[in-house]
């Protein structure tokens, strides 16, 4: 009598079983995808493009890595993500980890014109000092008005960087597309870009590519989440 026999269960490794929960590996939709990423894909459904989870396993943890020992050699970190969903997340990691970030309009020149970035970072400190010290009190209304609007906008724009005294050594990119400008500065200064690349990105346009999906907050959100752990858990050298 022949003897049933159960197919073999698959088994799904337990990180990739929750990055796929996350969202990603959802990409963009074929026509979208850069030639680029085409290794890092796995298969398509319903004209979407799906990245590959095991090279995305491989690539963030390489990247990681970079990134917990540029932490241990106390080396500056920036973080950016400026598109509307990401905001929230990408300050909550950074102060978190006591990074600085951009997660509002990256400004051209935040790090090629850096010695205007300065100008413009002193101009803020300053009116803060002013302010706590009582000097606002001697101008009119209209014109306190007219500093608090000044040092708000300056506040939103560079109130991520206040601790930035020069160009960080790396710059850590969620959202590529929306920052290609924040990657070509870097480039331009020689400082590595860590980056989430999704199927419309060009992996090589980095340094260090996570290839997932960066449109979904879940997905950037686990990312960050591993990211807050590896530079929490790293021992800066004294």
């Amino acid at each position: 009598m022949a003897i049933e026999t159960k197919p073999a269960e698959l088994k799904v490794d337990p990180v990739i079983e929750e990055m796929m929960r996350a969202g990603l590996h959802f990409g963009h939709k074929t026509s979208k995808t850069h030639p680029n990423m085409k290794p890092y894909i796995s298969a398509m459904r319903n004209t979407i493009h799906v990245i590959d989870m095991k090279f995305t396993q491989l690539k963030l943890d390489e990247a990681l890595g970079f990134l917990r020992k540029c932490r241990e050699e106390n080396k500056v970190i920036l973080m950016v993500g400026t598109r509307t969903s990401l905001r929230g997340i990408v300050k909550e990691t950074a102060l978190a980890v006591g990074c600085p970030f951009v997660a509002e309009r990256w400004i051209g020149g935040t790090l090629t014109n850096f010695d205007m970035t300065q100008k413009r970072l002193d101009e803020l400190k300053e009116l803060g000092i002013a302010r706590e010290r009582g000097d606002w009190q001697k101008y009119t209304k209209k014109e306190q008005a007219e500093l608090l609007n000044r040092m708000e906008s300056l506040e939103e724009k560079f109130g991520g960087i206040k601790q930035l005294t020069g160009p960080p050594a790396v710059v850590f990119v969620c959202d590529l597309d929306e920052n290609e400008i924040a990657v070509r500065e870097a480039k331009k200064l020689g400082v590595p870009v860590v980056a989430i690349v999704d199927t419309n990105n060009d992996p090589k346009s980095v340094d260090y590519p996570i290839p997932a999906n960066n449109d979904a907050s879940s997905s950037v959100q686990y990312i960050l989440s591993k990211v807050q752990q590896a530079l929490s858990a790293a021992t800066p050298t004294a």
